[in-house]
């Protein structure tokens, strides 16, 4: 009975410690950041799927994992600062958008300041399936249609990939979608890869370094409208919570190492924020308008929590 015990108990322990797999897709994200400028710009989006769920993001950050692990240990050891704008590239969309299946019900997360709010978006595609096929890539799909966020679009998915899922808030098809644009071509995705990743880990390595310092993963929950208001104040005070944490005499202190204060730094991550802002004028979702609002109401409905 005791051998019996030992062998259970191992077996509990094995489920408990198994690290989830995770289905990664690549995307190209082509786009016209601008309503008014012919420019067009391209990041790399990816798609993680497991068995419960997608979580779609902007690569860019995460691609950079081990420089930014390289240069927070450097600064750890010396216990001196370095300007991390100057190694790494900004990614372009700060959100994540994460499908629980099977349900599939959205939760668009981001970031308002230091704090990560999250709230359900309840979204149901009406696709037209049509027979028209095509090769995109290595891939065998079929045309659909929907209208989303104002906009027409039209997609292309492989029943050879059994994901009813797609990039951004796409999913609802028979197949993953491999290629979905919009009728003016300002957004387009494409699958460019995927692999499998085993021991998967939802956060990137930045994203837990930003944890250890105070800029928490947890997400709190609020609703649509609370958030986009929020998210309308914070873009014209990107620093407005931090300025209230700083004293004079701190902000005139320099940084750990360096000749730059810390006034003198807010300053830089404000106008970095404000860039980030304004680098895109052409949502997605161009019905999508944010409300004019404040923080606090949804720090009130944080503490309500």
């Amino acid at each position: 009975m005791k051998n019996l015990f030992s062998i259970v108990l191992i077996a509990v322990c094995t489920i408990a410690n198994a690290q989830e797999t995770a289905n990664r897709f690549f995307y190209e994200l082509t786009f016209k950041p601008k309503k008014d400028s012919t420019k067009i710009d391209k990041v790399i989006a990816t798609l993680d799927i497991t068995g419960k769920k997608s979580i779609y993001q902007d690569y860019t950050v995460a691609a950079q994992d081990s420089i930014i692990k390289l240069a927070v240990e450097e600064m750890e050891k010396t216990k001196s600062f370095k300007d991390m704008s100057k190694l790494i590239k900004m990614p372009k969309f700060s959100y994540k958008i994460i499908k629980t299946y099977p349900e599939m019900k959205e939760q668009f997360v981001d970031r308002i300041s230091m704090n990560l709010f999250g709230y359900e978006d309840d979204i149901k595609f009406n696709w037209n399936i049509l027979p028209e096929k095509e090769k995109v890539g290595e891939y065998n799909t079929q045309k659909a249609t929907t209208d989303f966020g104002g906009r027409k679009w039209t997609a292309w998915f492989s029943t050879d990939i059994p994901f009813q899922d797609g990039p951004y808030k796409f999913y609802g098809l028979p197949g993953l979608i491999v290629k979905i644009e919009d009728t003016d071509k300002h957004y387009s995705w494409k699958l460019s890869g995927n692999k499998k990743i085993e021991n998967y880990d939802e956060l990137s390595y930045s994203e837990k370094i930003n944890a250890k310092y105070g800029m928490s993963n947890t997400v709190t929950p609020t609703s649509k409208e609370k958030f986009e208001k929020a998210y309308a104040t914070f873009k014209k005070d990107p620093m407005g919570e931090f300025r209230q944490r700083i004293t004079p005499e701190m902000s005139s202190m320099k940084m750990p190492g360096s000749d730059i204060t810390i006034g003198e730094m807010m300053k830089k991550q404000e106008k970095m924020a404000k860039d980030f802002f304004n680098s895109n004028d052409n949502p997605i979702e161009k019905s999508n308008k944010p409300n004019v609002g404040n923080l606090e109401k949804v720090g009130v409905e944080k503490n309500k929590k």
